[in-house]
């Protein structure tokens, strides 16, 4: 039985990982399994400025591996399962389109593919993952805790998607195909995927194209009823492409331009119809075959960059590139916008988000000064994102226009003072400005008024952000760490504009627009021995004016408030012999916000912000060269919310694939939820209050895949 406090868990746990490490075999890092993502000391993270090695930073970091993915993907194609089963204290998937109550350490991360941000500062659209198709990705890093490294949004992290690179040689190609079904096969629980890929090198030229197209069918439940539809947006029941295409040139050994742009599209069918359930009596939100009003949610990107990279500019590694993302991001109808169509019917309208980004990033790096033990980045970051939010069926402006300009130079610097003893330390400065012009809320009960009139404004931020960090070498396997790192990000700017209510409201004098600064605090250690590698870290990240989201009459609403939040994470991994590995991994957080405003926490968070207390394990098997497996389960405990009505009732999920690879081609067997279990999703217990989205999670369900590289 585990002990009662998540202190005395996390000690209980790490001393029973470490003890029988003593003298055990080879690390994960040499063969990565099925189960939670783990630090590779021989990678590079890109994600960090000076390319950081994982293993050797202040503060915890990850590498998801591509093997990692690729055993993901044989049980769900959903990116938000895909990182809640990979990264510790990462919430659970809520198996929507949606990544609203998926939180990192409490609070948001910041997506990057290929270090171009995908996140909406002004607007959030909760669906920053859903930007790219995980099989064009060949890596995941991902640091954990506050960041000022890419500036905006990092008040949780930083999650990079490292798209596929091209391979050596003429011509290399990749085909895959993959069915989906519930185990009843129902014919409208079925779906497929499939995909195609080439890339090569010619003279100075490389290149790299590839796609896919994904068709999902409906999800049911452990007792195979039809899991309801929800308003934010849908996977179930939908279809995707992706298209991205790369194109480098080696102007020498030291000098590369690369151009890439990527296409991602997701919408629903729009043919099944929600049917509410009963909170209070247990009954899940389910759905029906129907006709429901408006048009399909979706999700359109296209994201481009173009990057230049020297790797001996007078004896500085020099990287650049520009950028830019359009994101579009259609909801489904709500009740909450009547209006009258040409022919005198009620309808409701729907909202869709339109976001516009350019940027740039410029970064220097010298080592080797100081008898090589000093290196130094230093660099120059630009954004300009204009976002807006409208009612798609009678052109009306929800959140108004805003453009949003951030300009910040950052220095950071790496100094070895020993052998065993490192140093590091940075410094960034913000400097944001933001422009509204004057507008009208809107009246959601009637088409033809306005509500009030606010004036525009162009209020102006400067922060000035620190880290600084330490890395000593204990012995030749056992490491300490300890970091100090503030993120900077904005409100939901959206939500501000558009639920202004009082007259004589003004842009400029708005205190809800004022940057949410978080501090994070780190301390852990990590062991490497032959056939054990363990990690444990204790974080504390607090806001002196965070953001606490709350549900008013069907509306989120973005709280002002002092919000404090700690939390431990616990990796681990152990090769029983060169054939057998397990994975293991804990996360515990927990956090509280001053409601009252006299500056003491006093409310504990919700299932929106905070991630259920999880343990994790993994076992995965090479029983020949060509057979494997892998298994995963993943135990989900209670949580209280101090008697609010989102309490959680735990559970447990096991997963499981088989792969056979054989010269014609890989062919996978994966089984998402293997024992069928019939639960409510985290969200749908811990987030929210609401018979409309009481969703339960997908029953057992199974995917057959093949891939052929040739």
């Amino acid at each position: 039985m585990l002990m009662k406090t998540p202190e005395s868990r996390v000690l209980l746990l790490a001393l029973t990982m470490a003890i029988p490490g003593m003298g055990l075999a080879q690390s994960q890092a040499d063969n990565p399994v099925d189960g939670e993502a783990v630090s590779l000391p021989d990678l590079v993270i890109t994600a960090t400025r000076n390319k950081s090695t994982v293993g050797k930073t202040p503060q915890k970091t990850t590498i998801i591996t591509r093997e990692q993915i690729e055993q993901q993907l044989a049980i769900s194609n959903d990116p938000g399962e895909v990182l809640g089963n990979l990264i510790p204290s990462y919430s659970p998937g809520r198996q929507k389109l949606s990544n609203a109550g998926e939180t990192f350490r409490g609070r948001s991360p910041l997506f990057l593919v290929d270090g171009v941000p995908q996140s909406n500062p002004l607007r959030d659209s909760a669906r920053d993952s859903y930007t790219i198709d995980l099989e064009l990705v060949e890596r995941i890093e991902v640091i954990h805790g506050a960041s000022a490294e890419h500036g905006l949004g990092a008040t949780g992290g930083i999650i990079n998607f490292v798209t596929k690179k091209a391979e050596s040689g003429k011509v290399n190609q990749s085909v895959s195909a993959s069915v989906t079904t519930d185990d009843d096969v129902k014919s409208d629980g079925q779906g497929y995927k499939v995909g195609y890929r080439v890339s090569g090198q010619q003279g100075s030229w490389d290149y790299l194209a590839g796609g896919s197209f994904q068709e999902r069918g409906v999800f049911y439940d452990g007792k195979d009823r039809p899991i309801g539809v929800a308003y934010p947006g849908e996977i179930q029941n939908s279809e995707s492409y992706d298209v991205l295409a790369k194109l480098g040139y080696w102007l020498d050994d030291d000098q590369n331009v690369e151009f890439f742009i990527n296409r991602f599209k997701l919408e629903g069918k729009g043919d099944y119809e929600p049917v509410p359930g009963d909170r209070a009596n247990g009954v899940p939100t389910t759905a029906r075959k129907g006709n429901p009003d408006g048009d399909p949610g979706y999700n359109e990107v296209t994201t481009a960059r173009l990057s230049y990279s020297h790797g001996n500019w007078l004896g500085n590694q020099v990287d650049a590139q520009l950028y830019s993302q359009t994101f579009r991001a259609q909801f489904a109808t709500t009740p909450f916008f009547p209006y009258q169509d040409a022919e005198g019917n009620a309808r409701f309208d729907q909202t869709r988000n339109e976001s516009d980004k350019l940027g740039g990033k410029f970064t220097l790096t010298r080592r080797g000064l100081l008898d090589d033990r000093l290196s130094l980045t230093a660099g120059l970051d630009m954004l300009q994102d204009e976002t807006q939010q409208n009612l798609v069926h009678t052109d009306r402006t929800y959140v108004p226009e805003s453009r949003f300009r951030n300009y910040a130079a950052f220095l950071q610097g790496d100094l070895a003072v020993t052998d065993n003893l490192t140093l590091h330390s940075g410094v960034r400065h913000e400097q944001a400005e933001l422009k509204v012009d004057t507008y009208n809320t809107i009246d959601r009960s009637n088409v033809t008024q306005d509500n009030v009139t606010v004036q525009g404004g162009n209020p102006d931020f400067d922060e000035t952000l620190f880290n600084a960090g330490v890395v000593y070498q204990l012995t030749d396997w056992a490491q300490v760490f300890a970091n100090y790192s503030e993120g900077f990000g904005m409100p939901d700017v959206g939500r501000v504009l558009r639920g202004i209510s009082d007259p004589g409201q003004d842009v400029d004098n708005l205190l809800q627009l004022q940057p949410i600064v978080t501090d994070n605090r780190e301390i852990g250690t990590r062991f490497d021995w032959d056939r054990y590698h363990l990690e444990v870290s204790y974080y504390e990240s607090d806001s002196d004016f965070g953001e606490r989201l709350t549900e008013e009459n069907g509306v989120w609403v973005g709280n002002r408030e002092k919000t404090e939040i700690k939390g431990v994470e616990v990796t681990a991994d152990a090769d029983l012999t060169a054939a057998h590995n397990l994975a293991f991994s804990y996360a515990y957080a927990s956090g509280k916000s001053d409601t009252d405003g006299d500056g003491d926490v006093d409310t504990k968070l919700s299932g929106i912000s905070i991630a259920p207390e999880t343990l994790r394990l993994s076992w995965s098997a090479a029983w020949t060269q060509a057979l494997s497996s892998h298994l995963r389960f993943s135990q989900f405990l209670d949580r209280d919310v101090e008697g609010d009505q989102l309490d959680f009732d735990g559970y447990g999920l096991l997963d499981g694939t088989v792969a056979y690879q054989a010269g014609a081609g890989k062919v996978s067997l994966g089984v998402e939820n293997l024992l069928d279990k019939d639960y409510f999703t985290y969200y749908s217990q811990a987030a929210r209050v609401s018979d409309e989205y009481y969703f339960q999670g997908r029953g057992r369900t199974i995917t057959l895949g093949y891939q052929l590289d040739f």
